[in-house]
């Protein structure tokens, strides 16, 4: 399947609400959750959901999050939302906001009541254990912004002309082996379903052959036109320096400026490189 077709027939029956005006409900609803199969789209890149070349996480922040106390009173709070890269399905984004928005006239007896429930139906949407972390505006939670321990690409006189992924870019340079992290601003995708633009900045933490920086950066540009979810990105990316590159560790992050109250953090990683801390991107 070419990446740039529409969305696969992963929903015959028309129960998606991926690309369609959709009512907002506020109360508790788990059944407006749409799990994606992974699979699907991982199929393109070579991948066989029973023998990844990487592990991770998708990492949601959630920021439009309340219900309501038994007295009626709201609650406010920000989440957090830790779904493994194994588990067979993602959870499409429009889903996951009509999903909240859904517990904002719904009454609980606690915060913890509210994590158990969220818990719950995220990991039955996704096939496997969702983490959810929750901490209430009264708590006075902080929030840290901050780049990545490493190289910006971004001021790197190089001409882009492809905008489609181009993973040919993507070589090394002789030398001995390296462990460097390089990082860019500039990756910008499409939504799979309505074309809507996608920002993040991407991180490459890798160890082996120095990888050419140039190139780098004009792949990363080349995903301008591409519609893809923020998770394949992630994992096209990944498997495209792995292919092409060869690197002895690996790790891909990126972080996705928020839409609809909710940015998207996907991870992958051979294994060697740990996930970083939640670590806002100055645009989120």
């Amino acid at each position: 399947m070419n990446s740039q077709n529409p969305l696969p027939a992963a929903d015959p029956a028309g129960a998606s609400p991926l690309g369609k005006a959709t009512a907002y409900r506020s109360d508790y609803a788990p059944e407006l959750l749409y799990p994606f199969p992974r699979q699907l789209k991982r199929s393109e890149l070579g991948l066989n959901d029973a023998a990844l070349p990487f592990v991770g996480e998708d990492l949601w922040n959630a920021y439009e999050l309340s219900w309501l106390n038994p007295r009626g009173k709201p609650v406010v709070a920000v989440g957090s939302f830790r779904v493994p890269a194994d588990t067979p399905n993602l959870i499409e984004s429009k889903s996951l906001k009509l999903y909240l928005n859904s517990f904002n006239q719904t009454p609980f007896a606690s915060i913890e009541a509210v994590g158990e429930a969220l818990a719950r139906d995220l990991s039955q949407a996704a096939g496997g254990p969702v983490a959810v972390a929750l901490q209430p505006l009264t708590g006075r939670p902080q929030a840290s912004i901050g780049l990545p321990d490493g190289i910006l690409l971004d001021d790197l006189d190089v001409a882009c002309d492809c905008y489609l992924p181009a993973p040919e870019q993507l070589t090394t340079r002789p030398g001995q082996t390296v462990e460097e992290t390089l990082f860019s601003h500039l990756l910008k995708s499409n939504c799979l379903v309505t074309g809507q633009p996608d920002w993040a900045m991407v991180v490459v933490r890798y160890r082996g052959q120095p990888i050419d920086r140039e190139g780098l950066l004009r792949y990363i540009v080349s995903f301008r036109g591409h519609n893809e979810f923020h998770e394949q990105c992630v994992e096209r990316i990944f498997t495209d320096l792995l292919a092409h590159c060869a690197p002895q560790a690996l790790a891909v992050h990126a972080r996705y400026t928020r839409r609809g109250g909710l940015d998207i953090n996907p991870f992958r990683s051979t294994g060697e490189f740990l996930p970083p801390d939640n670590m806002r991107e100055i645009r989120q």
